[in-house]
């Protein structure tokens, strides 16, 4: 049985065994992308949801906060943001009242070309922009604590001003079920104590896999929610929903909950596939998560629940740019595949209260997830792309020269005939199990 997939700009060919039941693929709804984009991202600015439009809420002389989000995402900003910057300036906006923050997170500085260049700005050079800096705390300013007993320190330029106008997008997210909404502001502008404690909520067993699962249920996302909404000023949203081309299907405004729930609704749509029961063999892809190892591991943490107690997950992971902003592949472990399998169990209930030296939030939470991974099944990857000594430092996963070496390891561990599913699209897609 033969399958192309897609790989970055070309495809791969797959080959299964005869021997296994023909392969059920699971692909992204089809939604008609916007005919023309720019007239829906207008119409969303005109028909904000719980709230006025921009146009409305700004009075001259407000400070006005602009975040985007940083290179890591696929947003498509430079379509957003000149036209909400349209708006505003049609209420009174002068540029000297604008300051444009990219929400790092914990993610390293943007260059100003980089950010230039996302914006889309023709007038940039005349707009203040500064990166935020998350173990700065001059930078910082303490707004409380929520009742999860996260410390929540902000930006103080966010959390100083009248008005927060965020540029994001929704997709399937592992750790807060859906990016975008007051994502931008915790973690992308927040703190690293804020990063840190409000990560540590979902490094739980029934929720070290969030994606695309309920919010109401995500104790993680509810947190971030509760902090962001500390800041001073309205927070106005403009998030893009896209489809598996990142071309853009619909574009949600204004209030950072309720028009986020909107766009989660549509992701979910579009993503979320139906499986009556897990299989013996799933094989996803990384498309459209690219871009690097960082965002190619998005397909295993998205597909994971799709493979049965015992079943192997291939993943095929891209990464045109080789290993990107991930910790966790920087960083030698003191154990091997074989012995991190027999700890799993004992590592994922002292993980969450380790302090590991060098090691970020994200990627202790990475390191709760892959254990968690390890106990579900065999992960096997392929990418050709990273460094034998970067693999060397993920014993999580075995990986495999090649598709075919991949999918022979694979059938070695399954049975004759074995179901299979296939996840073309997997940076994006992820199981709902009936």
């Amino acid at each position: 049985m033969n399958l192309s997939l897609p790989w970055g700009k070309e495809e791969i060919t797959i080959d299964l065994p005869e021997t296994w039941q023909p392969p059920r693929v699971l692909s992204p709804a089809s939604l008609a992308p916007a005919q023309d984009p720019d007239a829906e991202v207008r119409r969303s600015l005109s028909e904000p949801i719980g709230l006025p439009p921009l146009r409305d809420l700004y009075k001259p002389g407000m400070r006005l906060a602009v975040v985007v989000d940083d290179g890591s995402r696929p947003t498509p900003v430079s379509s957003l943001l000149p036209r909400a910057l349209e708006e505003l300036r049609s209420a009174g906006l002068k540029s000297e009242d604008v300051t444009i923050i990219p929400a790092l997170g914990l993610h390293r500085p943007m260059e100003a070309g980089e950010l230039a260049q996302r914006c889309g700005l023709g007038d940039f050079a005349s707009l203040r922009w500064v990166n935020p800096a998350c173990d700065d705390p001059a930078s910082l300013a303490n707004l409380g604590t929520t009742s999860r007993g996260t410390p929540v320190w902000i930006n103080k330029i966010v959390a100083d001003a009248d008005l927060v106008v965020s540029i994001g997008c929704i997709e399937p997210h592992m750790i807060a079920s859906f990016g975008g909404g007051y994502k931008n502001i915790v973690p992308g502008v927040a703190g690293r104590p804020t990063v840190a404690h409000n990560h540590s909520l979902n490094c739980r067993p029934d929720t070290f896999n969030m994606t695309g699962q309920p919010i109401e249920r995500n104790p993680m996302r509810l947190d971030l929610e509760e902090a962001a909404a500390m800041v001073k000023g309205t927070v106005f949203i403009v998030n893009a929903v896209l489809d598996s081309a990142k071309r853009i299907v619909q574009v949600v405004a204004g209030e950072a909950v309720a028009a986020h729930r909107e766009g989660a609704r549509i992701s979910a749509k579009m993503n979320g596939v139906s499986l009556d029961r897990p299989a013996d063999v799933v094989i996803t892809d990384s498309h459209p998560m690219d871009q690097d190892l960082r965002q190619g591991v998005k397909a295993l943490g998205n597909t994971i629940r799709a493979i049965r107690r015992g079943g192997t997950l291939v993943t095929l992971v891209r990464a045109e740019e080789g290993v990107g902003v991930f910790g966790l592949a920087n960083r030698k472990l003191p154990l091997g595949r074989a012995a991190l399998r027999r700890l799993a169990p004992l590592l994922v209930k002292v993980v969450p209260r380790l302090k590991l030296q060098g090691m970020g939030e994200e990627d202790r939470f990475f390191l709760y997830s892959a254990l968690q991974a390890m106990r579900l099944g065999e992960l096997i990857m392929v990418a050709p792309t990273i460094p034998e000594a970067v693999k060397a430092n993920l014993p999580f996963v075995r990986f495999a020269a090649t598709p075919a070496e991949a999918v022979e390891i694979a059938r070695r561990a399954a049975p004759d005939r074995a179901q299979a599913l296939v996840f073309p699209f997997g940076g994006i897609t992820y199981p709902v199990i009936s």
